[in-house]
């Protein structure tokens, strides 16, 4: 991914604009979002290279904060301290942002720091049901808008909600973050990504009690390379088909990745739902993964449904296309280790099996496979035996 060259002047030094001189307090108490922002709208006039500094071994808290474009020079937020959500929840349910970079092109947002939402006081909120009195929690860290990015060597630890959104966002590289949240959690979601193009995701843990990573409609050409996930859901596209007109969704690499004691590995998941019009999801390869006890290795559910019972109004207009399953092997918690269960009206076009071999972690039964509705052919070893 290239980043784009601002002028002479921005190649020099950089600036530091360190939070503590302009009056931030590490006592683990006070609020420090006004000075933080007041840091960054000073670099973010600077025409060089700005960094807005959180020095190591401080603790603060901040509410909270949003980081606004465009700037005038590339940006770096280093954060080497420790970020501290508020527990009071008269303060934590304003907004469902915690940390937010908007409109923001060339940025860094690095240093070795930790995050840490303080989700445990905020979780019995996410049990609540969906109306108007029910609260939106905060995203630990959400990027909207944002350009040639870099995000590396953070830590993110017990969010509200999803630890990273990206939404807008292009030529972004995630790479070197520690993701972690109970494995109970509800809705933390590791990274999601919606309306997305050019993203990369490399060398992370992500352990939470949701999906790893969500990519979501409108996304485009995501790389994910050496990647832990689990505990959580997996990897999911998805869910899609629900809003009624979403755009495509293609161009969908992981690779070299590894799933822990997940529900899911490699899941597409969209619903059977009335849709103003069809829509499409194309262009995946999965390759070289390994899975310890995941419970649906492998699985693409036109008949999403997370919440039994749901009725099924119509079949999923969503059209699959150019799946790729390739070296993927390890051990399933379920019997079935290979789920294809595509739409009835728009079936599953083009899935390739190529070299798979998972066996089932429980008794001396073999593995099986359950295809419907699905075009494709297998490759290689099949274990199990493929239904395609």
């Amino acid at each position: 991914m290239s980043l784009p060259q601002f002028p002479a002047e921005s190649q020099g030094p950089p600036k530091f604009f360190n939070v503590m001189e302009y009056g931030a307090i590490a006592d683990d108490v006070t609020d420090n979002s006004e000075v933080f922002l007041k840091a960054w709208k000073e670099a973010c006039e600077w025409k060089g290279r700005a960094r807005v500094l959180i020095p190591l071994g401080k603790i603060f808290m901040v509410n909270s904060m949003m980081f606004e474009g465009p700037c005038k020079g590339q940006m770096a937020f280093v954060i080497r301290g420790i970020l501290k959500a508020p527990t009071d929840p008269s303060k934590f349910l304003r907004t469902d942002k915690w940390i937010n970079f908007r409109n923001i092109d060339n940025l860094t947002v690095s240093g070795g720091g930790t995050l840490d939402g303080q989700g445990k006081v905020a979780w019995p909120y996410n049990d609540c049901k969906k109306n108007d009195h029910c609260p939106a929690l905060p995203a630990t860290i959400i990027f909207e808008f944002v350009r040639n990015a870099r995000v590396h060597h953070l830590r993110s630890i017990d969010s509200k909600n999803t630890h990273f959104i990206l939404f807008g966002c292009q030529d972004m590289n995630i790479s070197h973050v520690r993701i972690s949240a109970p494995g109970d959690s509800p809705n933390t979601d590791g990274i999601k990504i919606g309306s997305s193009q050019r993203i990369g995701i490399s060398r992370s843990i992500i352990g939470t009690g949701d999906d790893c990573i969500s990519i979501l409609p409108g996304t485009r050409e995501v790389n994910i390379s050496d990647v832990v996930c689990g505990p959580g859901h997996g990897m999911s596209v998805g869910s899609l088909g629900k809003s009624g007109d979403e755009d495509v969704l293609s161009g969908i690499t992981v690779k070299n990745c590894t799933f822990r004691g997940t529900s899911d590995g490699v899941r597409i998941k969209t619903w059977a739902y009335p849709m103003l019009k069809d829509t499409e999801a194309s262009n995946f390869v999965y390759e070289d993964i390994f899975m310890d006890n995941v419970g649906n290795p492998i699985i693409i559910d036109q008949q999403y449904c997370p919440v039994p019972p749901c009725k099924f109004v119509q079949p999923s207009r969503v059209q699959i296309s150019n799946v790729t399953y390739r070296n993927i092997w390890g051990s399933s918690g379920s019997k079935v280790a290979v789920t294809l269960r595509c739409s009835q009206t728009r079936p599953c076009n083009n899935v390739v099996l190529e070299d798979i071999n998972l066996s089932y972690v429980r008794g001396n039964a073999n593995a099986t496979a359950l295809c419907s509705h699905v075009n494709g052919h297998a490759l290689g070893k099949q274990n199990p035996a493929s239904c395609l």
